[in-house]
């Protein structure tokens, strides 16, 4: 009877001993202390941050090893492994992605941008006058707005003037035309027959049609070794399709902020630009995706006047809410920079657009435009001396705050680097 009372009291103690354990802070860090993570090449600080809080806890590995250096020239992940030790007994272990050590020099600077579609984009239907009443044959053939139009009569089309020469031709012979269409990545064939505009020798399809578009934004990084950039940090859509812009090739065009357009609550403001009277062409436009634009620099020389040198990069588990700086322009051509508050940040494992949120805190930004304004987006992200990310977009309802996206996907998007995508699987595009 006794030896089991003994028993009871013992394990009882034991159980209140266990509990206890789960209310310690001790254990609580211990247990918040990843089993892996990444870092680049020569890192040591986010192994010392995941168990600077925990001071029983030492990592067996010497701090000099922690500072993890790639072997050979692989351009390729490597993995290494930090045991944890209390008091000389291993308590846990960490697997270590090391990545090759990326850098590149953010941009800031005020870019115009001009885009030609492939093809030629529809962007509405209207009604021709004929003899015989009025009709829209586009509407009637069944091409719908957001329709891109690459071949007319097997012919490749890729701009406007190459339209009204087989449209012509065809309602002169009496005929019908076949266009081959891109629809929502489809492609389909349609025919349709041009009718003869009332009072006049030429004939209609009854669409709107467009190949370019242009705009102005902000160079978010460059790569000076393989010249290739990274801007804007959101896709390109057609104003009046809201569907992204195929690109079949485009520029970008030194620029000078000539005025700013006030954001207010419901109103997000905008940047006035004049492109180079010299149509300075500073690089070619070869990707429009749901990161930015993405292409080469005729030259990799632009200087912001800020940082001119390469900069590291930060993946997104690494970003803090905090302080961070922005580079951007609001007067000329002068690249300044401008505090900003990182409120929340996503460590994101699958390319997403919308990574942080943050909010401008610089007094003098927020006198000069209220807050992030259209034109703005692509300005580069620094938090730490190292480039985390681009404004993306505005909170309609509060200028002053929007999103940023994670550098890490512009720099896959750009071509710069191939890390993310062959840890974490297929782009977004």
């Amino acid at each position: 009877m006794r030896g089991d009372v003994i028993r009871k009291t013992v394990g009882i103690l034991v159980l209140l001993f266990v509990v206890s354990l789960g209310f310690s802070d001790a254990v609580r860090e211990w247990v918040q202390i990843p089993t892996a993570m990444t870092v680049f090449e020569g890192e040591l600080s986010p192994v010392e941050d995941a168990t600077k809080s925990f001071k029983a806890v030492a990592a067996a590995t010497a701090p000099s090893a922690l500072t993890f250096q790639m072997n050979g020239a692989s351009e390729s992940e490597q993995t290494e492994n930090v045991s944890l030790e209390v008091a000389g007994f291993p308590v846990k272990s960490i697997d270590v992605n090391v990545l090759p050590k990326t850098e590149v020099i953010p941009g800031g600077q005020s870019i115009g941008v001009k885009l030609n579609t492939e093809g030629v984009l529809v962007v509405g239907h209207h009604l021709v006058e004929s003899d015989d009443g009025n009709a829209s044959p586009g509407e009637e053939a069944g091409i719908e707005v957001g329709d891109m139009i690459t071949k007319i009569d097997d012919y490749e089309i890729q701009r406007m003037s190459q339209v009204g020469e087989y449209v012509q031709t065809a309602g002169e012979d009496g005929r019908s035309l076949k266009l081959e269409i891109k629809r929502d990545k489809q492609t389909i064939e349609k025919k349709l027959t041009p009718l003869k505009a009332k009072g006049e020798h030429s004939y209609r399809m009854g669409l709107y049609i467009r190949d370019s578009a242009a705009g102005v934004g902000t160079l978010t990084f460059y790569d000076p070794i393989s010249k290739k950039y990274g801007a804007l940090g959101h896709v390109i859509s057609d104003v009046d399709t809201q569907k992204p812009i195929v690109v079949h090739d485009g520029q970008i065009i030194r620029s000078s902020v000539t005025s700013i357009e006030k954001g207010s609550n419901g109103d997000p403001g905008e940047k006035l630009a004049s492109l180079s009277t010299q149509r300075d062409v500073l690089g070619t436009i070869e990707k429009n995706s749901s990161f930015g634009i993405f292409g080469t620099l005729k030259e990799a020389n632009l200087k912001n006047k800020v940082y001119d040198k390469k900069m590291p990069i930060s993946l997104s588990t690494h970003v803090k809410e905090g302080p961070a700086k922005i580079l951007t322009v609001v007067e000329g051509e002068d690249v300044e920079e401008y505090d900003i508050e990182i409120v929340s940040s996503v460590p994101q494992k699958q390319p997403a657009t919308k990574g942080m949120v943050i909010k401008v805190t610089d007094p003098k930004l927020l006198e000069a435009t209220g807050g992030i304004v259209q034109g703005m987006s692509g300005s580069p992200i620094i938090q730490d001396g190292k480039l985390i990310g681009a404004v993306t977009h505005v909170f309609v309802n509060d200028p002053t705050s929007g999103y940023g996206c994670h550098i890490s996907w512009m720099l896959e998007e750009a071509g710069v680097t191939d890390h993310f995508a062959n840890k974490h699987g297929a782009k977004a595009s």
